[in-house]
């Protein structure tokens, strides 16, 4: 595997699907951007003319090779040497720049409010980052010499790639190569099987890999907009594992993907399926408590639960894990946020009401075009004008194996902006029950990433001061989105930040207390778990038991499922 490709998959896998993708970015909106960008044109011509003279300068410079212009250092689409000797080249690479900088300066000058002024800009961006000239062959140095080196071979093999993207990819360019992997062959491989199943979930129990196991179990609970096989990716990468070699007994929920005639599936009958599911739980282990996990909008899932179970006076969580999770997402929070508007909320409720679901491959292309450069242009370059695979990497080829959302589950994420439940406690009914955290008592560990912007860590933090838990460890990962979650032990360059005490109401007043620690956060979690799962007793010789025997081995056919 080439560096290149490494990198390639590195940076996608900053940009997994998540939640908000489908918060309501409504096309609408954006051509309404566009046609504000073109009304200020007209309505305001000296601003423009102002601009206009400005990018003029800047041509003139470039021209006269006297312009300073230079790409940001971690833009990569520059870095050919090219771009810096060859006087064509460069003066093409400073006009782009040019008009990235002007068409900037132009939009900050235009009289708009907050939330359309981060339209124009988004809009914009998105058209400047097409017409880059590296998106070209005659523009891409690299991509030329690549076809001169090879005797025009990478020029075929890119038309190949663009084929099979247009016949077997739905138009869309390939992130990863799908070839080399196999679920349940050299993805999710822990022994395990499904103890119970229903036509939304199958509980997918795993082999004890140690003699003794604590008393009381551990379930996990994903997001439903991805396969829950992230949880046993790889064996070097393996939550499961991991959990399996510290002698808890781990279940695990994998949901359906839904179909149209799931349309009714909602965030009350996902817990509902919860409380099923740690009712077979606590009966096959004989315990009268577990220990839950949910990340991203499984967290969500796993809040609703914890509510839920509150509501009824039902105590039979013990310790709870939430990671890279944010309960009360703010406009503030991401650059996608500050593009939702209720009007978007609604027609994007309206668009998968009408459908039944809202579509997984629909989902990713939406995320892909919230960050081009990283999920579009990247892989148009490397795939079709280079001619390469795109790299074949274990966490690019889960997060295309798409899901479907139903559309009430659906309306009830979209639900999370307007309504804030979690934020409000005692206030909003929400998936069947007045939502209040303030009553959720259980030990708590959060974690979150430096990096994240999917989930970003000071939106995650908000949780600690949700919830009624007097104890509540909170972990920062010096990593994204999925290498906060999926960072076992053993990489050098691993380390996270850690404050010991109580939670403060703000992130700086946390920061400003946490120390860095090296290493994983995993084994610090290990401990935590631990401490939490009870006596140690004699591992079963099989999963499931009489009323629950082993079904379908791991992991289970809805992993399958598409």
């Amino acid at each position: 595997m080439s560096k290149q490709k490494i990198n390639l998959g590195d940076e996608a896998a900053q940009n997994t699907v998540a939640l908000t993708a489908m918060m309501g970015l409504a096309r609408e909106d954006l051509m309404g951007a566009v046609a504000l960008m073109m009304r200020e044109v007209t309505a305001k011509p000296a601003t423009t003319t102002k601009h206009l003279k400005a990018l003029g300068d800047d041509v003139v410079k470039i021209l006269k090779n006297e312009s300073d212009l230079a790409p940001e250092a971690k833009d990569k689409r520059f870095l050919d040497i090219t771009f810096k000797y060859n006087p064509i080249y460069r003066m093409g690479m400073q006009y782009y720049l040019a008009v990235q900088k002007n068409v900037g300066t132009w939009l900050a000058d235009l009289d708009l409010d907050e939330m359309e002024k981060a339209r124009a800009t988004f809009v914009s961006q998105m058209i400047i980052d097409s017409i880059s000239p590296t998106n070209t062959l005659v523009g891409n140095p690299a991509a030329i010499k690549r076809a001169y080196e090879s005797g025009g071979m990478s020029l075929i093999k890119g038309l190949q790639n663009a084929y099979r993207d247009i016949t077997e990819n739905g138009g869309q360019v390939s992130q990863v190569d799908k070839r080399p992997f196999k679920v349940g062959e050299n993805l999710a491989t822990s022994k395990g099987a499904v103890v119970y199943k229903t036509d939304m979930m199958e509980l997918i129990q795993y082999s004890p890999a140690t003699e003794q196991v604590h008393a009381i179990p551990f379930l996990i609970i994903p997001p439903q907009i991805n396969k829950a096989y992230v949880n046993d990716l790889s064996p070097d990468k393996s939550i499961v594992r991991f959990l399996g070699s510290l002698g808890l007994t781990t279940f695990l929920v994998s949901w359906r993907n839904p179909r149209v005639e799931h349309r009714n599936w909602g965030l009350a009958e996902y817990v509902d399926e919860l409380i099923k599911a740690s009712d077979v739980i606590l009966e096959i282990t004989k315990s009268k408590k577990l220990n839950v996990s949910g990340a991203c909008s499984g967290g969500i899932t796993t809040a609703t639960f914890l509510s839920k179970l509150a509501s009824m006076g039902d105590n039979r969580v013990n310790a709870v894990s939430l990671m890279v999770n944010v309960l009360d997402p703010q406009k503030d929070d991401s650059e996608v946020g500050a593009l939702v508007s209720e009007h978007g909320i609604e027609l994007a409720r309206q668009r998968s009401a009408k459908k039944g679901i809202l579509e997984g491959d629909s989902l990713g292309r939406m995320f892909a075009w919230m960050r081009p450069n990283d999920l579009i242009w990247n892989y148009v370059i490397n795939n079709y004008l280079m001619g390469q695979d795109p790299p074949p990497f274990d966490v690019l080829f889960w997060n295309n194996d798409t899901t479907n959302l139903p559309a009430k589950l659906h309306s009830d994420y979209l639900d999370m902006y307007p309504k804030q439940p979690f934020a409000n406690p005692g206030q909003v009914e929400f998936a069947g029950h007045i939502v209040d955290l303030t009553k959720v008592t259980n030990d708590l560990f959060v974690i979150a990433g430096v990096t994240d912007h999917i989930t970003p860590w000071k939106a995650c933090y908000r949780t600690t001061q949700l919830v009624g838990s007097p104890n509540i460890e909170f972990i920062l990962s010096h990593s994204g989105h999925i290498q906060a979650l999926l960072n076992p032990p053993g990489n050098p360059k691993s380390k996270y930040y850690r404050n010991e005490g109580k939670p403060p109401p703000t992130t700086d007043e946390w920061m400003a207390g946490a120390t860095e620690v090296p290493g994983s956060w995993w084994l610090l979690w290990g401990e935590w778990l631990k401490a939490r799962s009870g006596a140690m007793k004699a591992a079963p010789a099989e999963v499931g038991n009489k009323n629950h025997p082993a079904g379908d081995a791991a992991p289970g056919r809805y992993a399958f499922n598409d």
